[in-house]
């Protein structure tokens, strides 16, 4: 909502700024997408990795309690 109200503050102090904003976005938000997929398969990596790391410790302490 906060981004809105800025938009629309934008739109009425210079309206061909807030244009080019309108335009550029979708743009800009295409480009940083493979970005956003590859932080996904890192943090799928890292994950994994912490659960194989931590395994013989999880087996040691045994069967937890409910």
């Amino acid at each position: 909502m906060f981004g809105f109200l800025l938009w629309l503050i934008l739109l009425v102090l210079c309206w061909p700024l807030a244009l080019l904003v309108l335009l550029l976005y979708p743009l800009v938000w295409l480009l940083l997408l493979p970005f956003r997929v590859l932080g996904i398969a890192v943090n799928g990596v890292l994950e994994l990795l912490r659960a194989i790391f931590l395994l013989p410790a999880r087996v040691l302490r045994g069967p937890s309690r409910l």
